[in-house]
């Protein structure tokens, strides 16, 4: 009986560590949790309506919204804490996150205008704009 009572105040305390720690990571760093997420479930807004548009409504790719929210999340955490615990890794999530919301937005783009609701021209103008900064890139010596 003692044996099954300190087990459990032992995982008990372990979990509430974790849970706190977890806690205090997503306040401090809520607005990159609350970006990522509307990216990830904009996309998956305008994909599931472009997708029912075009072949009807598909259960497997509106969860895959879930899962990319999931796995995105978890990154997120873990580029955060890694960033928490070692001194001059506060570039990490800037350099994994930002082509990640760039990439979502894109495809927010492009999926709004297979709606119908942004034109074709708009997206293609923006691709375009997007190419052409690509490749202005110099290099100084």
């Amino acid at each position: 009986m003692k044996t099954s009572l300190l087990i459990t105040l032992t995982l008990t305390t372990a979990l509430a560590f974790v849970g706190t720690y977890f806690l205090n990571l997503t306040s401090e760093n809520i607005d990159q949790f609350l970006s990522m997420g509307l990216v990830v479930f904009a996309d998956g807004f305008f994909g599931i309506w472009a997708g029912v548009k075009r072949e009807g409504f598909q259960t497997r790719k509106a969860l895959s919204v879930l899962r990319t929210f999931g796995f995105w999340t978890i990154m997120l955490a873990v580029i955060l804490s890694i960033e928490k615990g070692f001194k001059g890794t506060s570039w990490l999530s800037e350099t994994i996150m930002a082509p990640f919301l760039v990439f979502q937005l894109i495809s927010i783009l492009k999926n709004a205008s297979m709606v119908g609701i942004v034109k074709n021209e708009l997206v293609t103008q923006i691709l375009d704009k997007l190419d052409k900064h690509k490749g202005e890139r110099s290099i100084t010596k």
